[in-house]
């Protein structure tokens, strides 16, 4: 099975413990749990129908049934946290960090359920599925936004989605109140030093609070901003401080994207549920870490 194989032993003794094991009761035979993983990471890169998974991970089936169950009941975000914290102990993690999203478009095997639309855009309790299942109509058509929080390394810390044509601002608070890394001190680091985002991030109550709380903004001002601030004259205030050259950083979020649109299951949404989808991107991102933390090349 080398060719399906995703993780190196190095990166799967990382994750391996966190993961579903026997319980030593009586029943149906347990399912490998590294059979199961290359299973999941498999579909989604090559981006086929849970039926034509190949024989080599065993029934279809209790692939997706595991990729269910984990995406419910947030495995993907534990191990995510268990990682993340290896990383701040290690040093690793950069507390510069930038936000953007990426639309990604749903297929017509993704959009044949019922889903409820004009809700909210922000998509907050991560073990429920949304009315609208994180499906949106935009320019594009139906489609889904992966809204992503990285470091200064390009590495994902938080991961939500929504609709389409939802807002990229009404999504950065939420981003920011799921930031949860635990340190070797045993607290919980939820203050990043500087957030990079577009002109899209630029408005007075994210700027407020992201000052409120010591963060450094380095979002540039938008051009209907700048001229209405000018053409109210001294009552329009001093333009918010910016650092270009900060700036130039926020690169590595749009990187993390192309990598996770080599998956094509990924950067095209198949699935149904937005809880099995963002458990992929999660995935995806534990995937990430742990090449870094075992320097797998």
């Amino acid at each position: 099975m080398t060719r399906f194989q995703v993780l190196s032993d190095a990166q799967w003794r990382l994750i391996e413990p966190l993961l579903p094991a026997r319980t030593g009761r009586r029943g149906r035979p347990f399912a490998d749990a590294r059979t199961m993983i290359e299973g999941i990471a498999y579909r989604y890169r090559a981006g086929i129908a849970w039926r034509d998974l190949p024989e080599a991970f065993g029934p279809w089936q209790t692939v997706w049934t595991w990729h269910r169950r984990m995406a419910g009941d947030g495995t993907w975000d534990e191990v995510l946290a268990v990682l993340t914290a290896q990383a701040q102990a290690e040093g690793l993690v950069d507390w510069s960090l930038a936000v953007d999203s990426t639309v990604t478009r749903a297929h017509q095997h993704a959009t044949n359920i019922t889903r409820h639309t004009g809700g909210g855009s922000s998509y907050t309790n991560l073990t429920s599925e949304p009315p609208d299942h994180a499906i949106g109509r935009s320019r594009g058509g139906l489609s889904t936004k992966i809204h992503q929080l990285v470091d200064g390394r390009g590495m994902p810390l938080v991961t939500l989605i929504g609709p389409g044509q939802g807002g990229d601002a009404p999504m950065l608070l939420p981003l920011l109140d799921q930031l949860r890394v635990s340190t070797a001190a045993g607290q919980v680091r939820t203050r990043p030093e500087a957030v990079m985002g577009d002109k899209a991030y630029s408005s007075k109550a994210i700027r407020a609070h992201l000052r409120s709380r010591k963060i450094t903004a380095v979002i540039p001002e938008p051009d209907n901003q700048i001229n209405n601030r000018l053409r109210r004259g001294s009552a329009g205030g001093r333009p918010p401080s910016f650092d270009p050259t900060a700036y130039r950083g926020r690169h590595v979020v749009e990187c993390r994207f192309a990598k996770l649109k080599q998956w094509r299951a990924l950067a095209c949404r198949y699935d149904k549920l937005a809880l099995t989808y963002r458990a992929a991107v999660v995935l995806h991102a534990v995937i990430a870490w742990t090449q870094l933390l075992s320097d797998t090349p």
